[in-house]
């Protein structure tokens, strides 16, 4: 073989026509069911808010356990695992930003940097997806089994609304413990980012720490963050519930909901937190 040639650098083929109008057709074919699931899901909301609305006070005997059952399972028992993500977060991003700021003679701007990225940004996101990865899924191949197996149907058929019985208590406890784990990842992840200050030797004592962070806080800041983190919650408890229940599915058909069901949360998370960024531009 000629030395030259061998030398030169393998052409990389182009995609051929047929590959190109394959990958239009696959992202046209994307767009067109998230366009048919919004409007969906947004009737499917209606309802249960409504059946939120009239049957509040019914079978309180039957809702307030499946309740309490459905906050251990998302919240409580996410606890642990959102506080040790709050001491990694606040060891590795907070202690090492508030380095840097004292090293570059910028420590003035350590509260707008903690208000900002954790309170305002990362904490609901984190919090949020930790509950749809550790719970989410689990439940939508829970509601989408019992749908394929015939359970929503049995339920009907004794006189059970389904919506009252299997989607409103997971609601109400997605979006109450989105709200309280944020809220957890705020406090332990100021918490990790002080340790690693304190354990560099910097020049900058616990007193001062918070009063950066409360100096750069403002009053909006907290309902902002309970609207934010109830967003989220509600939004990725029925796009769970919807995916589980609202069509028919068949038993094989659940791990696809599955992954519906992460993307659909994923972009709406996203989409809601850049509502966001324009009100706390104004602050």
């Amino acid at each position: 073989m000629d030395p030259v040639r061998a030398s030169l650098p393998v052409p990389v083929p182009l995609p051929t026509p047929t590959v190109v109008a394959a990958l239009l057709e696959s992202c046209a074919q994307r767009i067109r069911e998230v366009t048919q699931t919004v409007p969906r899901l947004l009737a499917f909301t209606l309802i249960t808010l409504g059946t939120l609305l009239t049957k509040a006070g019914h079978a309180r005997g039957v809702m307030y356990p499946l309740l309490t059952q459905q906050l251990f399972r998302t919240g409580a028992r996410l606890v642990p695992m959102i506080c040790l993500l709050g001491l990694m977060l606040g060891l590795v991003v907070v202690g090492q930003s508030i380095a840097l700021l004292q090293k570059y003679g910028a420590a003035n701007l350590t509260g707008i940097l903690l208000v900002t990225v954790v309170i305002r940004e990362l904490s609901p996101l984190i919090a949020a997806l930790t509950v749809l990865a550790r719970v989410g899924t689990a439940s939508v191949v829970e509601l989408g089994t019992a749908r394929s197996q015939g359970e929503v149907e049995a339920l009907e058929s004794i006189g059970v609304d389904p919506i009252h019985y299997l989607v409103v208590p997971r609601v109400i406890a997605f979006t109450v413990s989105v709200m309280a784990l944020a809220v957890y990842l705020v406090l332990t992840t100021l918490l990790g980012g002080y340790v690693f200050a304190f354990t560099r030797g910097l020049p900058l004592t616990f007193t001062q720490y918070l009063g950066h962070v409360a100096g750069s806080l403002v009053w909006l800041d907290f309902p902002l963050l309970a609207l934010k983190t109830g967003l989220f919650g509600a939004l990725i408890g029925m796009v769970i519930c919807y995916q589980g229940l609202a069509q028919p599915i068949r038993l094989e058909e659940v791990g696809a909901a599955t992954t519906r069901t992460v993307t659909l949360c994923g972009i709406g998370c996203l989409l809601i937190d850049a509502v966001f960024v324009p009100l706390y531009l104004v602050l």
